[in-house]
């Protein structure tokens, strides 16, 4: 197994630590085709209504604006939703079809034996079989955790939400080109309650934190590559504030907010940062700095994953 793990790791990793050999994009060729990326929004139809009602962005459309922001070339988002009633994973042929594979976030829980999940577990599967590089975070995480064989539980801890503090790289994760650019200790937008206790054979752990030993991970399965994070690089403070809001009844339930006026107290900071960055105040009440603030540091790993992965 450990031979085969380096092979592995040899033949995808090669590419990434020499000079990238990138497609070209210069102006004077303006019939290259643009990249094309699949984005999987893993929520329910009634989740999403949700989070549309409560002014956050819905999971699919927030990462197809990201992947656009950081893409560096023309780029092409196909959204699909694979928790409605219609849908039919892509072949692996059709899943070979893209340069790159982006996974959301989620409300559902990895290990509950339900339909939904299910469904998704094989979709990882095939696009593991399919070789497309692929990148996601939270339930992204978890659900290629699965797909590849490893194990994923409820949080002892109980649920990280609004920021996930002092993720610190391991040596791993410090050498690995995902986090080229980013801090050794770093804070990130976070909000869930289960979290990866075993990651699949070939698999790096590249970052964690007291809440959550696995925070970021690489894994090698089949031959492909899937980078994720535990935490929302997708996020902004006008997302985070959003998405607060929606969450507010279970936060109290979970004793997370004390009550509703505190919930929204705390969403109205965030949006008030938010539009004026320059909130002093704000930034010391919240313990909120250039790490979730600077789209640099933020979208560091996003950035990487386009260099690395989907453009080499």
């Amino acid at each position: 197994m450990l031979r085969s793990c380096a092979r592995s790791y040899n033949r995808i990793l090669r590419p990434y630590w020499g000079a990238p050999v990138a497609r070209s994009f210069a102006s004077d060729t303006p019939s290259e085709d643009p990249i094309r990326y699949l984005v999987i929004d893993g929520y329910k139809k009634s989740a999403r209504e949700e989070l549309d009602n409560g002014g956050a962005t819905p999971a699919g459309l927030l990462y197809e604006k990201m992947l656009d922001h950081c893409t560096p070339a023309p780029s092409k988002c196909d959204i699909v939703y694979p928790c409605d009633e219609d849908f039919v994973i892509p072949t692996v042929s059709e899943l070979a079809g893209y340069d790159g594979v982006a996974w959301t976030g989620c409300s559902l829980t990895v290990f509950d034996d339900t339909p939904e999940v299910k469904a998704q577990i094989e979709f990882g599967k095939r696009v593991f079989e399919a070789g497309t590089p692929a990148f996601g975070s939270c339930w992204a995480l978890q659900i290629a955790t699965m797909a590849a064989g490893g194990q994923c539980a409820l949080n002892p801890s109980g649920r990280e939400m609004g920021f996930s503090r002092k993720i610190k790289l391991t040596p791993e994760g410090r050498a690995h080109p995902m986090f080229e650019g980013k801090p050794s200790v770093f804070d990130a937008f976070t909000s869930h309650n289960d979290e990866v206790t075993h990651l699949p054979p070939c698999s790096l752990n590249l970052a964690g934190n007291t809440w959550t030993n696995i925070q970021a991970a690489a894994i090698v399965h089949r031959g492909a590559t899937f980078w994720g994070v535990q935490y929302h690089p997708e996020y902004d403070l006008k997302e985070m504030a959003r998405l607060t809001y929606c969450r507010i009844p279970k936060l109290i339930e979970m004793g997370i907010l004390k009550d509703e006026e505190s919930g929204l107290k705390y969403v109205q900071q965030l949006e008030d940062l938010h539009e004026d960055p320059t909130r002093l105040d704000i930034k010391w009440m919240l313990g909120v700095d250039g790490d979730t603030m600077n789209d640099d540091i933020r979208l560091c790993e996003v950035r990487n994953w386009i260099r690395h992965q989907v453009m080499w």
